[in-house]
């Protein structure tokens, strides 16, 4: 494993290595304006909520690595402490990477990049009208991390109003996560799309608490079928299965085939098995997973 102190590398070489590995990163685009009126529109991919009471985000213009110089969103939010985040999805992608261009101050990224201006209700700056969500925000504090190229300045902005367009939303007038399309930025020119091919659940250990791996019996963690994620699936099941339970596993079908083709072959058995329990898995069935790797247990 290639290890690197920190104090060894230039701002670019850090920030290249720190872009790639710390990724995907939400994209905050970010409507500012200034004291004189003039409207700035820029994306930033540091960027994330950070509390729901109060409702809070934080992006950050950090300070150019080239010449240390800091961006027209920071210097008009210390000016007009407002701001709207609106947020990326796939059909906009390509004219919000356009409004990164680094235009002269009073040039306006919406012509630039055409986007529509949408007044907004309690803020100054305008709304994207193309965005799927659109956040107004006040800014509470702005932290500096640093009078050095690449240093962050951390905009605190709490969300005040939120408009969602209602054809990302479902039948219970939640956000529909395959509706929505994101983007997100990950190191250099790269970017992902969030699609339905994409989308996985992981059950949350939110009510229950799991097993955990550890629980599990030693041929079963050291399994050679088995991979890191099979097993966290398995430890965040609620209680180990009895062994009635598991008993009455063998009456499965697939089990049953399983015992059949193996009879007097320990080893294949333990791996073909395991292969049946990852099958299952991979189709959500992981108390049945659960109780087929536990057969030869009890």
């Amino acid at each position: 494993m290639l290890t690197i102190k920190t104090s060894d590398l230039s701002p670019a070489q850090l920030q290249n290595y720190l872009q790639y590995a710390i990724a995907p990163r939400p994209i905050c685009f970010a409507t500012t304006i200034d004291q004189a009126g003039n409207i700035n529109l820029s994306p930033f991919s540091f960027f994330n909520m950070f509390s729901t009471n109060p409702p809070l985000c934080i992006f950050s213009p950090a300070r150019r690595v080239r010449d240390n110089t800091t961006k027209h969103t920071l210097e008009n939010i210390l000016e007009v402490k407002e701001c709207v985040i609106n947020i990326v999805n796939y059909d906009m992608v390509q004219q919000t990477s356009l409004a990164s261009t680094e235009y002269a101050k009073g040039i306006n990224e919406f012509d630039k990049a055409g986007f529509t201006m949408l007044p907004s209700v309690l803020v100054k700056p305008p709304r994207v009208a193309e965005a799927p969500v659109q956040l107004e925000c006040l800014v509470t504090e702005v932290i500096h991390l640093g009078e050095n190229p690449g240093a962050g300045n951390l905009i605190l902005a709490e969300i005040k109003l939120i408009h969602i367009r209602e054809d990302i939303l479902d039948e219970e007038g939640k956000i529909d996560q395959e509706k929505i399309d994101l983007v997100a930025r990950l190191g250099g020119d790269w970017y992902c799309r969030v699609t339905p091919e994409s989308l996985f659940k992981v059950a949350k250990p939110l009510v229950t608490m799991g097993i955990g791996v550890d629980a599990l019996p030693r041929d079963v963690r050291n399994s050679y079928v088995l991979s890191g994620n099979d097993l966290g699936m398995l430890g965040n099941i609620e209680r180990m299965p009895s062994e009635e339970e598991i008993d009455l596993m063998r009456g499965h079908a697939l089990v049953k085939e399983v015992f059949d083709a193996t009879i007097g072959d320990a080893n294949n058995r333990q791996r073909e098995l395991h292969e049946l329990a990852k099958d299952m898995l991979s189709r959500g069935l992981v108390i049945e997973a659960l109780k087929v790797v536990l057969l030869e247990t009890y």
